[in-house]
């Protein structure tokens, strides 16, 4: 879309779009991406579904925190209950999928070799970043939305900053590098390092969940664990 655009064409019609689309990758030569199997598809499904109820229970958790009405409360209570049941049962069937196919659950294995990457991360990446150990450092980063982006114009130079991304797997890496920062001494460091360099402690954990991620995508291509 941003292509045609900075080429003017505005019309749009399936012949312009398929011309552009050809300019796009003669100039590019975009990657190819993986094929979907069947199995990586229904475990992304899983993933979104669970993602789904967890948000909804957590809608229901900010209402109960307003609730002063008894009734409004047991229900809500009860509702809650409910969902945390769904979930558990959701949990099982996506983790009975990952042992299903044996490279899913090899790559499983890795993963939660590496300090604060539990369960939920490692499902997370295994349904959303299918790229994972097929990609370059940067590359991985950048599909995260962990790389940063320099900010400068003439004189100014600003902060770089994270943009883009899928934001599921930034989420579950950021709640990981809060793992790894408290489990390795290896990552605490780092950590302890770049918040004091730098002034700002969040920017440091962006920093732990990118060297995170990188070091989950050598490991799953490497098909070596963690030490």
């Amino acid at each position: 879309h941003h292509y045609a655009k900075s080429a003017t064409q505005r019309a749009k019609t399936d012949r312009l779009d398929a011309r552009m689309l050809s300019s796009y990758g003669r100039r590019y030569q975009p990657a190819a991406e993986p094929a979907p199997c069947e199995k990586g598809e229904r475990l992304q499904s899983l993933a979104r579904h669970r993602d789904h109820l967890v948000e909804i229970r957590a809608g229901l958790k900010r209402h109960l925190s307003e609730a002063f009405d008894e009734d409004v409360i047991t229900e809500t209570e009860r509702l809650i209950a409910d969902f945390d049941t769904r979930i558990d049962a959701l949990e099982s069937r996506i983790a009975r999928a990952i042992r299903e196919a044996e490279d899913t659950a090899r790559d499983y294995e890795l993963m939660v070799s590496v300090p604060g990457v539990a369960t939920i991360t490692a499902l997370s990446l295994l349904a959303h970043m299918p790229e994972l150990g097929r990609r370059s450092p940067k590359s991985i980063a950048a599909l995260a939305g962990l790389a940063p982006l320099d900010n400068e114009s003439g004189k100014t130079k600003r902060r770089s900053k994270i943009s883009g991304g899928r934001p599921r797997v930034r989420r579950a890496l950021y709640m990981a590098a809060l793992g790894a920062i408290r489990a390795n001494d290896r990552f605490r460091t780092f950590y302890t390092a770049l918040a004091a360099r730098s002034g700002s402690k969040k920017l440091a954990i962006v920093a732990v969940a990118r060297k995170l991620l990188v070091t989950l995508n050598a490991i799953i291509r490497d098909k070596t664990a963690f030490a």
